[in-house]
């Protein structure tokens, strides 16, 4: 698979200095990929008895527990640690650090050979669980990365990694101090800026999607900034129903997506 050669080439262009915060997440398959990702430390498994024999049923080939330290809990215990945020832990939580970070540049030096790059930028979406669906569509859809500003992109939250189900182990997430100067630095790098906007006239499967491309989803609320869309190449919606007023984003962001991908796979033959 592309996208799985993709995060192994990332390895070789990863910075040094890891972000060595510590962070708890939970759910069953978060916690199952974080510890099949060689990338990703984990330092230690809360779970009870039953997730146990869960994991390694459901895992013959991975001795995914090994030289990782465990903490049996009743699942009463665990709910504690969740009922902040309200989510279904499914008996397994872990801690773990950071990934290493990935820079744009780098990325795109070590696959310049590559062609009809797809990126999607985010600006100004702070919902955990719209970002992590998004993420989840994102890396199942073959989307070779995800350009997010660091200040805002929630990345210890539980309720994020919950809705990725894993997948933020699968995706390059680009963190940035400021999605317009990364917009105008990938335009230079023959990129063309694809902003989705409700009002837009034009239909995105009408569009042409050859060559590098970046999808630009603005907030939940307002959309995309005003001085973003002038950054744009093209402002693209996507066709619904009259009566309807809007889609939520992560749904439009899985249409567009798997529209994309497709098209992809049938220009491949």
């Amino acid at each position: 698979m592309i996208l799985a050669k993709n995060m192994l080439l990332i390895q070789v262009i990863c910075q040094k200095d890891m972000k060595k915060s510590t962070f708890l997440i939970a759910g069953k398959h978060a916690v199952t990929e974080a510890l099949k990702n060689p990338r990703r430390r984990v330092l230690k498994i809360l779970l009870t008895e039953d997730s146990k024999k869960t994991i390694n049923k459901e895992n013959p080939n991975h001795n995914l527990l090994k030289n990782v330290k465990i903490y049996y809990k009743t699942k009463i215990e665990l709910d504690r640690l969740c009922s902040k945020d309200n989510i279904s832990h499914q008996g397994l939580i872990a801690e773990i650090e950071h990934l290493e970070e990935i820079k744009i540049k780098d990325y795109l030096k070590l696959t310049n050979a590559k062609k009809d790059i797809i990126f999607v930028a985010l600006e100004e979406v702070t919902d955990p669980r719209n970002i992590g669906s998004i993420i989840r569509s994102a890396a199942s859809f073959n989307i070779d990365g995800l350009i997010v500003k660091e200040r805002s992109f929630p990345s210890e939250s539980r309720l994020l990694y919950k809705s990725a189900s894993g997948c933020i182990e699968h995706i390059n997430i680009f963190e940035v101090s400021n999605i317009n100067a990364t917009l105008k630095y990938l335009k230079t790098k023959n990129f063309w800026i694809c902003g989705f906007d409700n009002n837009a006239n034009k239909d995105f499967t009408k569009h042409d999607w050859n060559g590098n491309n970046v999808i630009l989803f603005g907030s939940e609320g307002y959309g995309i900034k005003y001085q973003t869309s002038k950054n744009s190449d093209f402002l693209l919606k996507i066709n619904i129903n009259r009566t309807v007023e809007s889609l939520n984003i992560s749904n439009s962001a899985a249409v567009v997506f798997h529209y994309i991908d497709n098209l992809k796979k049938k220009l491949l033959g």
